[in-house]
């Protein structure tokens, strides 16, 4: 059975059974009361009667009952009594409504009370059948003398009670209708409250984003609209430092984290991403993302933080593998046209001349590979240095390394990376410089220095050069002057930010129409470059 059906079934049957239950309450109550009402309205008619002096009188005369019958009746026709009975001490009726029974005796056997001088409200069968009473004694002289019967029928009281209990039907019934059109509606709504889904799916989906939670390597904190935790896997109790056996769900986002600035996306319902954020003296990357419901109200907000060391491992691991492709895809291609040539000279039958070709090819790439280990000994540089002078082969561009150059003293503080990411895009933008220009000659020089107290690496091109127009531009991520490559605007940024985070700084001078020189100096130590100057 489905959820809504169960909860429209449940919320009825227990709208039935209190509408029920309510309904004889009510009825039991209302009985009670009329009763009690009727009780004491012939009590107080019956004690009117006792202390009437003419019926006192009466008792003195020969005749009572020709004094009290017409009394009696009158006052019982417009009380509504069935019947107002007088009778003496002996129980001898000196009135009743029907004439006949004058002068018998009462019945019932309830006035033994009221001759002990008691005013009481009794139930009891007479002659007219079933009866609630009022009985007051009639007192004369201290000496009680007679006794008063005001009584009603109590088949006029189950009719009073019968109408009274249908109006209570009735009130009932619309009740118990329009809360049953209630339950449907609550039904309905929790029902698409929920999504329509069932709580055995409810739980499996639950399980589920509880285990996905988990397993996502990134620190995951969700938020409400008025900030606080609602949601937070282990990975980020860990990068904020706290036990997983401590609750922060319900907490305050800014209690547990500062400057996170979700709680201004829940407000701007913007999302923010890729932004630096230091967590514990560790930088991460912060995604942030605005929750809408149906309604494309903001609901709250979901961050998720990666340690931006472990980004920098993969942009490592990354620009390693790219730089080595592009060194085997260059090489394979220069070795490709080498072949060729060897092969036509041996066609050529120019055996000499062949001999002469390789021994000339095996001396310059031994030479040039032999100057690098000597003078870069760090291999991922000298690699990729190694890459980019094959790459520009094939680009047919001459990239010439400047025989002055050495780069034998790079303090181990200094990341590899860093210098790798600086090298690789001033040497990318003097390609795409060159490419741009009309020049036959396309050439571009590379300095490397490690003497004195900082790094130079200075790149050279006899590019387009930079217009005076832009130059206060093109450090900007994603400005560019280039045509031939779409994805251009961001290696001369990425450059520059990793000379800042190294400590150093790049300069550039550049004459349109014949090229650009970009030196980049990278302090050995920490404040070298400010006691240099």
């Amino acid at each position: 059975m489905r959820l809504h059906t169960k909860l429209m079934l449940g919320i009825s049957i227990l709208i039935i059974i209190m509408g029920t239950i309510i309904e004889f309450s009510f009825k039991n109550i209302m009985e009670s009361n009329l009763k009690h009402e009727i009780g004491t309205k012939a009590l107080s008619v019956a004690q009117t009667i006792a202390n009437m002096p003419d019926i006192q009188a009466a008792f003195r005369s020969n005749d009572p009952s020709a004094f009290i019958q017409p009394i009696a009746e009158k006052i019982r026709k417009q009380v509504g009594a069935e019947f107002i009975v007088v009778g003496n001490r002996n129980e001898v009726r000196y009135s009743h409504p029907n004439p006949n029974r004058i002068g018998q005796k009462m019945v019932g056997g309830d006035n033994g009370r009221v001759f002990e001088g008691k005013s009481v409200i009794s139930e009891s069968t007479g002659t007219l059948g079933p009866s609630l009473r009022g009985k007051a004694p009639i007192i004369s002289g201290g000496t009680v003398i007679g006794v008063v019967s005001v009584g009603y029928l109590q088949t006029d009281i189950q009719k009073e009670v019968a109408k009274i209990q249908q109006k209570i039907f009735v009130t009932t019934l619309v009740i118990l209708i329009g809360s049953l059109i209630a339950a449907i509606l609550i039904s309905l709504n929790i029902k698409r409250a929920i999504f329509g889904l069932e709580p055995r799916e409810i739980a499996w989906m639950y399980q589920e984003k509880h285990a996905i939670l988990e397993s996502i390597h990134e620190g995951i904190i969700a938020i409400d609209t008025v900030g606080r935790i609602t949601v937070v896997n282990e990975t980020a109790h860990t990068i904020l430092g706290v036990p997983n056996e401590v609750l922060l769900r319900g907490k305050r986002i800014e209690t547990v984290l500062e400057n996170t600035q979700l709680y201004e996306v829940v407000q701007s319902g913007q999302a923010e991403y890729d932004q630096e954020i230091l967590i514990n003296g560790d930088v991460y990357f912060a995604n942030r993302i605005p929750i809408f419901d149906k309604k494309r109200d903001v609901v709250g907000a979901v961050a998720s933080f990666r340690n931006k060391s472990e980004l920098a491992n993969l942009l490592k691991e990354l620009s390693h593998i790219k730089a080595y492709a592009e060194g085997l895809r260059a090489q394979t291609h220069e070795y490709s046209n080498r072949l060729y040539t060897l092969l036509g000279l041996i066609q050529l039958g120019s055996y000499k001349e062949a001999i002469d070709f390789i021994s000339k090819e095996v001396d310059v790439a031994q030479g040039f590979i032999q100057f690098l280990m000597r003078e870069i000994p760090d291999p991922i540089i000298a690699g990729f240095v190694l890459g980019k002078v094959s790459l520009a082969s094939e680009l047919k561009i001459d990239l010439s390394i400047d025989r002055e150059s050495s780069f034998k003293d790079v303090p181990v503080e200094i990341s590899r990376d860093r210098l790798v990411t600086i090298i690789g895009n001033l040497i990318n933008n003097a390609f795409e410089a060159v490419r741009e220009s009309q020049n036959d000659e396309k050439r571009v020089s590379l300095f490397l220095t490690d003497l004195g107290k900082e790094l130079i690496i200075e790149v050279e091109d006899n590019g387009v050069g930079i217009d005076t127009k832009v130059q206060d531009y093109i450090f900007k991520p994603g400005f560019s002057t280039k045509k031939t490559n779409s994805n251009s605007g961001i290696g001369l940024s990425l450059a520059q930010r990793a000379i800042n985070d190294l400590g150093g700084y790049l300069t550039f001078t550049s004459t349109k129409g014949e090229g650009t020189i970009f030196t980049a100096a990278i302090p050995k130590c920490r404040g070298m470059l400010n006691e240099g100057e």
